[in-house]
């Protein structure tokens, strides 16, 4: 008996590590293309937001990445690959930090219409990663993490399109550089809350 419940329980883990890696190759590609059409965009249209909206889905994208290869792995393994997702989260935030601080000494309108088209088509892909992701956030600290990184790219996504707006209606570049410094917040203080929870599942593994 106690050897067919450890079977089925090898056997239920197993399934769930797929039903993982299924939802994390489909993230990964849909953050791999916006990556791409972001940064393309955003150079285009000369936002600071698109760009570092862009280097956003680039840092998820690695992120996924390294979940993958942890899938079915010990806790310590998945609060390390936690680590790794935050540091990545504060490097491209203080990289979006550095280009707003820049381009407040050269003022130049972005291109409104760009910034709203293609920031409503990465909104929709983030909310369908979200949608994909939900239904594993609770699985561990290692999902958990890409879920809260989801859930920030809505929000940077949101504010990209109401910037765009806000470029039109000011003719100024001010809303869009704005929108830059509070996505490296945002993004800054989820790094910081994902260092904490990593660490607190560190300690607890090499208490067992």
């Amino acid at each position: 008996m106690a050897d067919h419940c450890c079977q089925k329980k090898s056997d239920d883990l197993k399934d769930l590590a797929k039903k993982q890696a299924k939802v994390l190759w489909t993230v990964l590609a849909i953050n791999l293309v916006m990556f791409f059409a972001e940064s393309i965009s955003g150079f285009i249209a000369g936002s600071t937001a698109l760009m570092g909206d862009s280097l956003d889905m680039l840092g998820d994208a690695l992120a996924y990445g390294s979940s993958i290869y942890v899938i079915g792995s010990s806790i310590q393994a998945k609060a390390k690959a936690s680590l790794f997702k935050a540091s990545i989260m504060v490097a491209l935030g203080l990289l979006i930090l550095g280009q707003a601080i820049y381009k407040t000494f050269f003022l130049s309108t972005p291109d409104y219409e760009f910034m709203g088209i293609v920031g409503m088509v990465a909104l929709i892909a983030n909310v369908i990663c979200l949608m994909l992701l939900t239904a594993h956030k609770d699985d561990d600290i290692n999902f958990q993490s890409l879920w809260i990184c989801s859930r920030n790219d809505i929000i940077a996504n949101t504010s990209v399109i109401l910037a765009g707006l806000a470029v039109y209606y000011v003719k100024s570049p001010w809303p869009d550089l704005l929108v830059g410094f509070g996505i490296t917040l945002l993004f800054l203080k989820s790094a910081m809350g994902i260092f904490k929870d990593s660490f607190s599942q560190l300690e607890k593994a090499e208490e067992v």
